[in-house]
């Protein structure tokens, strides 16, 4: 499809906002810029909660396409992530049906998956048809989003690509990330691959680098024309040097959602 114009981003404010807000422009987009809170350096950014229809729909209405990166990123009570990651995602995809928006891009997470045994040795990638098996309420939520995208396309005809984020920082901070890491650059590539893409109907992706110990595959994400051109091997050995090599043994390091699995942190709001 032809490049979308406008692009609603949500979480404008956030850390992957942050990041997109200033890459994405690269590739000829107008952000519309919305957060719960006031995003740095840009007056016109519209502040508003999820949870206000009113305000949702107002946000949706004019813009080509959406980026949706909104809501609670760590793990938190359930009533927290319902209202925040499961009703606000809903609002947010009854404002874009009811404005005939027609692309929105997902942040889900590996999280969504998160008990997912992590490959070893010989192991082939994990597919991106791996059932759910998420690692906290977070996770869940993502599971919901990724669940509510294939009915609004089945019943609606509104496009998504969910992208099965792994962890998108300037750098990889731990072992475990150097097979889940998403530049920032890729993160960008792979963002404007899935507003671009043509007849995605709904399609879930896996969101990283190409690095050398990759645990998924990136088929799908590829099929989009995604192209990454990064890879976390550079930072391998400084990080092994620290912290040593994955224990097989420590359920944090043998499943794919990490310390998710055993002790996840806690969203600080």
């Amino acid at each position: 499809m032809p490049a979308p114009r406008t692009v609603l981003l949500t979480g404008a404010a956030g850390g992957l906002g942050t990041l997109m807000r200033e890459l994405l422009p690269e590739y000829g987009y107008t952000l519309r810029l919305l957060d719960l809170r006031p995003v740095d350096g840009a007056p016109d950014a519209i502040v508003a909660d999820l949870a206000d229809k009113d305000a949702v729909r107002e946000a949706v209405r004019g813009v080509d396409a959406i980026v949706h990166l909104a809501g609670i990123s760590l793990e938190a009570s359930f009533d927290k992530i319902l209202r925040a990651n499961i009703e606000g995602t809903h609002h947010l995809y009854e404002a874009a049906r009811e404005e005939g928006v027609r692309r929105i891009v997902f942040a889900s997470s590996n999280h969504a998956v998160g008990y997912t045994p992590r490959p070893r040795g010989d192991d082939p990638l994990i597919p991106v048809d791996v059932p759910h098996r998420p690692d906290t309420f977070y996770g869940l939520s993502k599971c919901f989003g990724e669940d509510l995208a294939q009915l609004y396309w089945d019943k609606h005809g509104l496009e998504t690509v969910s992208v099965r984020i792994g962890s998108c920082f300037p750098e990889p901070t731990s072992v475990r990330m150097l097979s889940v890491w998403m530049s920032p650059a890729d993160g960008a590539r792979l963002f404007h691959a899935a507003l671009t893409a043509e007849n995605v109907g709904h399609t879930v992706v896996h969101g990283s680098s190409a690095n050398t110990r990759l645990w998924w595959d990136l088929t799908s994400a590829r099929a989009l024309g995604y192209e990454p051109r990064d890879d976390s091997e550079p930072y391998a050995e400084k990080l092994i040097a620290e912290q040593g090599e994955l224990d097989p043994d420590d359920p944090a390091h043998a499943r794919l959602g990490g310390h998710f699995v055993t002790d996840p942190p806690v969203w600080p709001h």
